[in-house]
């Protein structure tokens, strides 16, 4: 397992952007599928986006287009670029690991919300 620690939360107007970044502990995190997970108030955590280690990536259908999803793996850090965010992007935003043999890590969270 790794530990993953997120930043990059905050109060934004709708409209605006915000990059969260997940940096992981461990050289061996630049093998592991990374992704960005959300929950909202009463709702349940769901994914965002998700990169392999190749740098393959997919997207929440409610995301496509308006969210991306990088990584560095020098840097061992993952990172969500949010772009037009809107008062229904608000939640906590989690990070999450997966190894190659399946151990999994979540981060803390960060949280971030859209309002005027």
């Amino acid at each position: 397992q790794v530990q993953l620690v997120e930043s990059g939360g905050g109060l934004v107007q709708p409209g605006g952007s915000l990059r969260l970044s997940c940096a992981a502990s461990g050289s061996a995190a630049s093998g592991y599928y990374m992704a960005w997970y959300r929950q909202a108030p009463g709702k349940q955590r769901e994914l965002v986006a998700g990169i392999t280690s190749g740098g393959t990536t997919n997207y929440a259908e409610s995301v496509k287009g308006q969210f991306s999803i990088s990584r560095d793996n020098a840097k061992n850090t993952v990172y969500l670029q949010a772009n037009s965010l809107k008062p229904e992007d608000t939640a906590f935003y989690y990070c999450y690991a997966r190894s190659i043999i399946g151990g999994i890590s979540w981060g803390r969270g960060t949280q971030v919300t859209v309002s005027s």
